[in-house]
């Protein structure tokens, strides 16, 4: 592979996947208002989750310029070619951060070689565009040639979530104090997407077995009712019984067999809470 790629923690990729296509992953941060934690380095999925049950909150904040100045100078002195497809511009600063180390590295490394792009996707949304960009690099693609296919593919992909408290996303500041109060005292769960890199609510439904087939046909809507040719990832947050289910109702409606589950990063878990379900596959309308 000639082109090395990077991600950011926000993809939630597994630690095998990671492994396996050799991608250098730079952590985001998360904040408890006392101390910072790299995501995935200083702080788990599952230490989030347990303390976001006891009523502790957590904010999240980009991965610093100076990780990426310090990357980007170790890149351009062993003159590699990378890659680097980053978390959506609408949720986080991450990107503009890149950007900016780039553009200062290249001030005394006016030849390196790195392409940045800002993919509007999200936790395993961002991480099946990762993975889209591992594979063409191992076709020989440089970094120049992948970058509209990659654009592409993510433009394509489709993200699916409901969390299973309104009150999360409130601490988010995604929703109004009263929306989520009102919610969680009916019931109410929401159906969401990410669309323009920004997370919005599509529906609201009571009841889980509904909220799940409403789930599946905003999938459906976006990507088809076949899916037997693809690969679709659930992440969950610290609730692999629910995760287990939508599988099974995936692999029912949409005759597929790659059907993957993984958990929710800090940094996204952080935000959307335990018991939250998300749903990613490449759709077929952009």
């Amino acid at each position: 592979m000639k082109v090395k790629i990077i991600a950011d923690s926000a993809s939630d990729l597994p630690k095998d996947l990671v492994e396996q296509n050799n991608i250098t992953v730079l952590p985001l941060v998360v904040l408890d208002g006392m101390n910072e934690y790299k995501d995935g380095v200083e702080i788990t999925p599952k230490k989030i989750f347990d303390d976001m049950r006891e009523g502790k909150v957590y904010s999240t904040s980009q991965v610093p310029v100076n990780d990426f100045i310090d990357l980007f100078t170790q890149i351009a002195k062993d003159k590699q070619e990378c890659f680097y497809p980053a978390f959506s511009s609408g949720l986080s600063g991450t990107y503009n951060a890149a950007v900016t180390a780039l553009e200062e590295v290249k001030k005394s490394y006016p030849e390196v070689n790195i392409v940045i792009i800002d993919t509007w996707c999200a936790s395993m949304g961002l991480g099946h565009v990762v993975l889209k960009a591992c594979e063409l690099a191992v076709a020989g693609l440089s970094a120049q040639q992948m970058t509209p296919i990659v654009e592409d593919y993510a433009k394509k992909m489709v993200h699916v979530y409901t969390v299973e408290k309104l009150e999360y996303l409130y601490r988010g500041g995604r929703v109004s104090k009263t929306s989520a109060l009102i919610g969680d005292t009916l019931g109410i769960r929401p159906a969401l997407t990410v669309k323009e890199g920004k997370l919005v609510p599509v529906h609201k439904v009571r009841g889980e077995k509904k909220l799940y087939t409403t789930m599946l046909d905003m999938v459906a809507q976006k990507a088809g009712e076949d899916l037997s040719g693809k690969t679709v990832t659930i992440a969950h947050g610290d609730d692999i019984d629910n995760a287990n289910v939508l599988k099974k109702m995936i692999q029912e409606r949409f005759s597929c067999k790659n059907v993957r589950i993984t958990t929710l990063g800090a940094v996204i878990g952080a935000h959307a809470g335990p018991g939250t379900q998300a749903i990613f596959v490449e759709g077929i309308v952009e």
